[in-house]
């Protein structure tokens, strides 16, 4: 069987800047297996796969490990793909998904995701997060999926060395490290090695975790973001009580064909 696949970067306006994702549009879904290893064998940090349903698609994310329930940047790179390289004309997508319905909408080269927003509750600092970044944040606080920790400064964030065994010994799927930032108004790093991905370049789930939280700490709705990996993301973020925007850019890598 002969499959078409794009590669698109992610929060980002350059290539090889970004987060990279993986996009395999299907007519009928392959078997979860297959879909598995299809993502391993691309070794992204998530590949997605749609098939239409309804007035929209349905999506499904994969690390090279696991499936998620959720995954913002391999959303926005698959909505990028739909409008630049499948000459999809809506004025917006709708992708039903695990985590519901996700709506993605296109103006000039930005694309703008609305997402449920992840609901934090303040838990003890775990041990595990203290041995893996070698630093005790100042507060914890646990979400649907990850634990998001604060630290003090942005310097902080941008010297962690993980220790990436512990951090896997976390019950979650990783933790999310942020700080208010020097030249915006937050900034993180994600790692999830219980996931198969010890960091992720631009995690934009994670900004569902961290929006609410950075809305209330500096009493805005609008939030500009960084996340310092070294491959580097740039977001836009926006507080609507249950639902969070988040908008980003993304360039075209790669289209082929795969053989399964």
């Amino acid at each position: 069987m002969k499959l078409t696949i794009y590669q698109v970067d992610a929060f980002t306006d350059q290539l090889f800047g970004g987060n990279p994702a993986a996009i395999c549009p299907f007519d009928a879904w392959l078997p979860t297996e297959k879909m598995q290893q299809i993502a391993l064998e691309n070794n992204l940090s998530e590949t997605a796969f749609i098939v239409p349903e309804k007035d929209g698609y349905y999506i499904r994310w994969f690390t090279p490990a696991i499936e998620v329930d959720l995954c913002g940047h391999a959303t926005l790179a698959t909505a990028h793909a739909l409008y630049a390289e499948m000459n999809y004309k809506g004025d917006a997508i709708k992708f039903y998904s695990k985590s519901g319905l996700l709506t993605v909408q296109k103006s000039g080269d930005l694309y703008t995701m609305n997402f449920p927003t992840d609901v934090l509750k303040k838990v003890p600092i775990p041990e595990e997060i203290v041995a893996g970044l070698g630093v005790t944040p100042s507060e914890v606080y646990k979400g649907k999926d990850d634990y998001l920790a604060i630290f003090d400064n942005q310097k902080t964030i941008e010297h962690f060395s993980p220790n990436f065994s512990q951090l896997g010994k976390l019950p979650a799927r990783g933790v999310i490290t942020s700080a208010k930032g020097e030249t915006v108004d937050f900034v993180s790093r994600c790692f999830f090695p219980a996931a198969g991905i010890d960091e992720d370049p631009v995690t934009g789930s994670a900004h569902t975790t961290m929006t609410p939280y950075w809305s209330k700490v500096l009493n805005k709705t609008k939030l500009s973001a960084l996340q310092l990996s070294a491959r580097g993301g740039v977001l836009r973020c926006e507080h609507l009580g249950n639902r969070v925007n988040i908008s980003g850019n993304a360039v075209t890598y790669l289209k082929g064909e795969i053989y399964v």
